[in-house]
């Protein structure tokens, strides 16, 4: 059984006059421990995909589920990572971790030993009492992606979490998101703008169509240099441009341009 299952999912806005449709039949099923990447033009839906996963909306038709069960409102099992790391900045790194434990009443000193635990094996250790302001934007979303962890969720929502980063940054923290969410075997879904990303983090990658989106593609991303590649090696692994230019094909049937 899949750990996320999407079956024939609609979602429309309405107003007195008319009926806006965002998603059209969307068919989606994501194993457990799988990395899935979503790409797709600007405003095609897919942050609102993933709305729809964690239970902020609800389908106008068709149904969301996890382990089997229909999603009915928000979960434990689903954290959600943003764009922006949405520190507290009065607070410390390590009372910044224990924020979505507090929200959820769990045992607090179970969860401060996990921060401290998961801050010393991905190399923040020595960064716990230290102010937000004092890391850099990479070193505070690794502390986003902690602090999300810390509330022991099954599933990871990433919505263009590296986007507000420089290119190197990206690149590094990439390497870094990717191992430490392999390494606690979690279901990730990444919605990125970044062909390149969405390949070097995934295992597969779907493509939505413009509005109303649709799935229109989906790849499986398999490299000949085996598995358990870092993003950064995946980059230079021999079909990763076979990859690239596949996917952008199918972006560019989606974009309505001036010609």
């Amino acid at each position: 059984m899949a750990q996320i299952e999407l079956r024939d999912v609609k979602l429309s806005y309405f107003t007195p006059k008319q009926e806006t449709e965002t998603l059209r039949d969307i068919r989606l099923s994501i194993e457990q421990g799988e990395f899935i990447s979503i790409v797709g033009p600007s405003g095609c839906g897919k942050s609102t995909l993933l709305s729809l996963i964690s239970g902020m909306q609800k389908p106008t038709a068709g149904t969301v589920e996890i382990d089997g069960k229909e999603v009915r409102g928000t979960s434990p099992k689903v954290g959600y990572m943003l764009q922006h790391d949405h520190l507290f900045e009065w607070r410390d790194v390590l009372n910044n971790l224990l924020v979505g434990a507090e929200i959820r009443r769990m045992n607090k000193r179970k969860a401060r030993e996990k921060a401290l635990e998961l801050l010393e094996r991905y190399g923040l250790g020595g960064f716990a009492y230290h102010n937000p302001m004092q890391l850099s934007g990479g070193m505070r979303q690794r502390v986003a992606l902690i602090r999300t962890l810390v509330a022991e969720p099954d599933i990871l929502l990433l919505d263009e979490p590296f986007s507000a980063l420089d290119y190197q940054t990206r690149l590094t923290l990439a390497d870094d998101i990717h191992r430490i969410i392999k390494d606690q075997g979690k279901t990730a879904i990444l919605v990125t703008h970044d062909i390149s990303e969405a390949i070097s983090m995934a295992d597969r990658v779907m493509v939505m169509s413009k509005r109303p989106a649709t799935i229109s593609a989906v790849y499986d991303i398999q490299f000949d240099e085996g598995e358990g590649l870092s993003p950064w090696k995946k980059r230079e692994a021999s079909r990763y441009n076979q990859y690239f230019n596949a996917i952008w094909r199918e972006l560019d049937g989606h974009v309505v341009t001036a010609r």
